[in-house]
């Protein structure tokens, strides 16, 4: 839950060209519409149903001369939880059985290190500490490079995305109702979209503008 920052990384491991990643330490923004995590558990021995955060927001600095000196932050609202099973949600996130949604609304991760890194294989370690539920905890993601280059749709700005995987005990966030018959660990699966920051707000902003003149042509429409 962790996602920024090993965009930065991945693109250093990834070998970016200099014409993309001209500067040493480039800045991205996540891209939510592109980026999500996914966790599953075993329900009894039954199944392994699997459930889902969006919404993802954060920034990655990422050095990528001297990788070890990037930074990552990201976040994310509980309420972006879907376990695709709507009376689920509603008892995950309003009971007060399991998470404290209204005490506790944000889940964040935020880096602390970086290591084993294979520039060839574009495989790291990434260290880094999860809050969830009011409770921090370290965390390692063993991370892959997908792609670091030019992006075709926002202007060829630079872009860099990976996938990481971790395995994580719920009970340590105080959610480990029903352990050990619903497992307590969690298989948690991630994949991340980055921008170069500027380039990614200019979007935004040309999407939200967008949206405001189509909605203005349609109320004209109506007018008439």
């Amino acid at each position: 839950m962790k996602f920024i920052k090993q965009l930065a990384f991945a693109a250093v491991l990834a070998g970016a060209s200099a014409s993309a990643l001209a500067d040493k330490t480039v800045t991205y923004a996540v891209d939510p519409g592109h980026t999500m995590v996914s966790f599953s558990w075993s329900h009894f021995g039954f199944s392994t149903p699997v459930a889902v955060f969006k919404d993802i927001t954060g920034t990655i600095v990422g050095n990528h001369d001297n990788p070890a000196q990037s930074t990552v932050a990201v976040s994310f609202p509980l309420k972006s939880l879907d376990t695709f099973v709507p009376a689920l949600n509603d008892h995950l996130l309003k009971s007060g059985e399991w998470f404290k949604a209204k005490q506790y609304p944000t889940v964040s991760f935020k880096s602390t290190g970086m290591s084993d890194v294979n520039r060839e294989a574009g495989t790291f370690k990434l260290q880094g500490e999860l809050t969830l539920n009011g409770v921090t905890k370290p965390v390692v993601l063993d991370a892959r490079a997908n792609k670091v280059g030019e992006h075709p749709f926002l202007g060829n700005a630079p872009a860099a995305g990976f996938n990481a995987t971790t395995t994580l005990k719920r009970s340590d966030f105080g959610v480990g109702n029903y352990a050990p018959a619903v497992s307590d660990e969690l298989e948690v699966k991630i994949t991340v979209e980055a921008i170069e920051a500027a380039a990614f707000q200019a979007a935004q902003e040309k999407h939200k503008q967008a949206e405001k003149d189509k909605a203005k042509a349609a109320k004209g429409k109506k007018a008439k």
